[in-house]
């Protein structure tokens, strides 16, 4: 069970790529999508359609050829990973196999972990918020899967940023699994107000969690709105050929 913290600050930041190029290859590119402050997003298409791409260019991994991408309203097209307000976890934990929980957790507040009061109660806050209280002084190796990406996404907490994004973070998960750990980010975002981006091939997690769906194709947007209404029966044509007889369920 999720041990129930005060709620914190943290906020969300509105997300904008506009008119954002960016040439993988030979396909060319073009992103204009504006994701609300505080709120859920969930990108979905085919392989290739440009998912990652997008999440890349928020975290600035990537940069446009041309176009802007602006965070909270500030121009970050240019600006270093490091100084953007974004955490970002992957379906690679990327935990230290030598390290606990607590100091995994700790190095998303200090690279160096040279955690002052302040900072070690963020961790224990950061691990409690994410169902893993007692845990702290367990190795990777000692837990499971769903349990190491709990570690990851409380590293992210940790950082206190208001833009988080998921690359597939829950792929490699069963359904029983990825559906908790939706749950956990669906009251995570609600605990903190924080701007939740996460790209998936599974629809169905959209309609787990309230979002707003961008559906791409070709390295476009070539559909959004809300999961409930774009992943029903009177869909975008495009759409629903892409869905084929996938079977969403909650």
């Amino acid at each position: 069970m999720v041990e129930q913290t005060e709620k914190t600050t943290t906020g969300g930041a509105a997300i904008r790529l506009d008119a954002v190029r960016f040439d993988y290859g030979d396909m060319a590119m073009r992103f204009d999508l504006a994701i609300e402050a505080s709120s859920i997003a969930a990108i979905i298409g085919p392989s290739g359609a440009g998912k990652s791409t997008v999440l890349n260019l928020i975290a600035g991994f990537e940069t446009p050829l041309s176009g802007r991408v602006l965070i909270g309203g500030a121009d970050v097209t240019h600006a270093e990973p490091s100084r953007r307000p974004v955490s970002m976890v992957f379906q690679d934990n990327n935990l230290f196999a030598h390290l606990d929980v607590a100091a995994n957790v700790g190095l998303g507040r200090r690279p160096g972990l040279r955690l002052d009061a302040a900072d070690r109660q963020a961790v224990h806050d950061a691990i409690a918020k994410v169902g893993l209280a007692g845990k702290e002084p367990r190795k990777p190796a000692a837990l499971s899967g769903g349990e190491r990406q709990r570690v990851a996404i409380a590293r992210a907490l940790v950082r206190n940023r208001p833009v988080l994004l998921l690359d597939e973070a829950f792929a490699s998960l069963g359904p029983a699994l990825r559906h908790e750990m939706l749950d956990l980010v669906g009251q995570l975002q609600k605990d903190t107000g924080m701007t939740i981006v996460m790209v998936t091939h599974h629809p169905d997690d959209a309609l787990r969690i309230p979002s707003t769906l961008f559906f791409l194709e070709n390295g476009h947007v070539a559909a959004s709105g809300p999961a409930g209404e774009l992943l029903a029966a009177k869909g975008p044509s495009l759409l629903r050929k892409y869905l084929g007889s996938q079977e969403l369920s909650l």
